[in-house]
């Protein structure tokens, strides 16, 4: 029987740089997941009684802000494959399934006083599939997905979200927490503030610097505080879950490792990306950190604000209240930056104010050597994965982390060879760190199918599983990564060479894609650019 030979030269430079294996293994208890958000996957945007959300009044009132003019109506169609996608997961040989819920599909105005139960009944059968498969259902409460009619009060600027937000926590904890074990309440809150307050980027795209952004924090902070207290005080001692929140930050590595100025560049980065959240809620003495106050009281005065800074203050009691309301650190990365210090003379050109003008760092990649990625952001550099994991270790006395998100991005195709080097390399960087005493729990990796990447539309693809936008079933087929990372999950050991070729199934379902699925994203095995569909069918029978 015929099969693709692979030239000796292509099998001895796929290893050439990689560590070989000596039986470093992660943890047996390591949890490892898989995870997707609801307005990336799950389409039926007016599906039933379905609400609109931010993102859905964005991407139909300004197309034009997405690179593709594309928007999430239908997307990955999740909301009707739900069942092939437990399936994915559970082919993954993962343990837990990160995905979020769609609060205005469960509360489509946002209030009480219209429950879906056709929004409930979805998220009810999809918890039931996984635990059906022993997956582990973990549960964003908030990534993003803000009832348009809450929007319209101001969103996370108006204290009256904090309430709100409670009310929809209770209702999806009752609903949800006797099979539900880890929750999240929000995922990413500095990408909700700054990016959709702050810049006019994420939805509701406000490009409103250096104020809302501080508001939104303010009240998701409290908002956040309140649900844990909650779970706490009703629900944790029986449903014996846990609940935390996820933050996010590319690692800002120093320019210049020699300079002070750049370490302490990099150090203030950290404080102004993790330390907005992470300081209040994991730090010994809680508040937002010494050098954010500092900063922005002065540059506030400076810029004629008066004595009000710009940055809310919080009250002692309130202090107390949100200090300590996490049962473990989410933290999200995917790639670094190098930084040097703004200067007084704003070579970063940012808008004053604003809060990269009150951070005062410059971030940039320009000039560094690490491999690329479908996304003009991201590059692969580990060593900064291990450098955060360090610093969060050490910054806040040692909390459970879990890598909640980390991922790469490429433009199409199924031999995603790319893909398998990043995530080997990073959980290469996260195994050191375990091995170095920080105590990581588990690793959800980013994402489990291609699907709606926000203002990138669909241009850029970050899935284990790759999706057929033009197919009214929206056929998912697992890539190379997916095979690597199963095998990953199975063994809980990197294997530097396990670097398969497409299989029967993945030539089979190659024929039936579009022409973007025949375009390989790196080399590592022999690649099917150029071949004909007629090729790859001929190919499969001969196999």
């Amino acid at each position: 029987m015929f099969k693709i030979i692979l030239p000796a030269v292509v099998l001895i430079a796929s290893c050439l740089g990689s560590p070989v294996s000596n039986n470093r293994r992660f943890p047996n208890d390591f949890l490892w997941g898989v995870g997707s958000s609801s307005y990336q996957i799950e389409g039926g945007w007016n599906a039933d009684d379905k609400g609109e959300s931010i993102w859905d009044f964005l991407t139909h009132t300004h197309p034009e802000k997405i690179e593709d003019g594309s928007n999430a109506d239908i997307t990955a169609d999740s909301y009707h494959q739900w069942r092939r996608d437990v399936q994915m997961v559970k082919e993954l040989h993962v343990g837990t399934y990160r995905f979020s819920l769609s609060w205005p599909r469960i509360m489509p105005g946002g209030y009480m006083n219209h429950v879906s139960t056709a929004g409930i009944k979805y998220y009810s059968n999809l918890i039931d599939e996984l635990l059906r498969y022993n997956i582990t259902p973990m549960v964003t409460i908030y990534h993003w997905e803000l009832p348009q009619r809450l929007q319209e009060l101001g969103g996370w600027t108006n204290p009256e979200i904090i309430p709100l937000f409670k009310d929809y926590a209770r209702l999806v904890m009752e609903m949800y927490g006797d099979r539900v074990k880890i929750w999240t309440t929000i995922n990413e809150p500095w990408h909700v503030c700054e990016h959709g307050y702050g810049v006019d980027f994420m939805a509701p795209s406000y490009n409103y610097p250096g104020i809302p952004a501080y508001l939104c924090g303010h009240n998701m902070l409290k908002a956040h505080a309140e649900v844990v207290h909650m779970y706490r005080d009703l629900f944790q001692q029986r449903q014996k879950g846990r609940i935390g929140i996820t933050l996010d930050i590319s690692w800002p590595e120093p320019r210049n490792l020699d300079s002070a100025e750049d370490r302490e560049a990099s150090e203030r980065a950290l404080q102004f990306y993790v330390g907005w959240f992470g300081h209040p809620i994991f730090s010994k003495h809680g508040n937002y950190p010494k050098v954010m106050i500092e900063r922005i009281r002065n540059l506030s005065k400076e810029q004629g604000f008066g004595v009000r800074s710009r940055l809310p203050e919080f009250t002692q009691e309130e202090i107390r209240r949100i200090r300590g309301t996490a049962d473990f650190f989410g933290i999200n990365s995917y790639t670094s930056n190098l930084v040097t210090s703004n200067g007084h003379n704003n070579t970063g050109k940012f808008p004053v104010p604003s809060f990269n003008h009150d951070m005062g760092v410059v971030e940039s990649q320009e000039g560094v050597d690490w491999p690329g990625s479908g996304s003009v952001w991201l590059k692969s550099y580990p060593k900064g994965m291990y450098n955060l994991l360090k610093w969060i270790h050490r910054e806040y006395n040692a909390p459970e982390i879990i890598v909640t998100e980390n991922g790469v991005s490429d433009r199409g195709g199924l031999d995603d060879y790319a893909r398998v080097d990043y995530y080997n390399s990073y959980l290469d960087a996260i195994l050191n760190a375990i091995e170095d005493g920080v105590n990581i729990s588990g690793y959800i990796a980013w994402s489990l199918m291609d699907s709606y990447e926000w203002k990138a539309g669909f241009t850029e693809k970050f899935g284990l599983y790759h999706v057929d936008f033009t197919s009214p079933e929206r056929t998912r087929t697992p890539k190379i990564s997916a095979r690597v990372f199963a095998q990953i999950c199975k063994t809980n050991e990197i294997d530097w060479s396990f670097r398969p070729t497409l299989d029967d199934q993945q030539l089979v379902a190659l024929a039936q894609l579009p022409a973007e699925a025949m375009v390989p994203r790196s080399s590592g095995a022999p690649s099917l650019a150029g071949w004909s569909l007629l090729s790859v069918v001929l190919l499969t029978f001969i196999r």
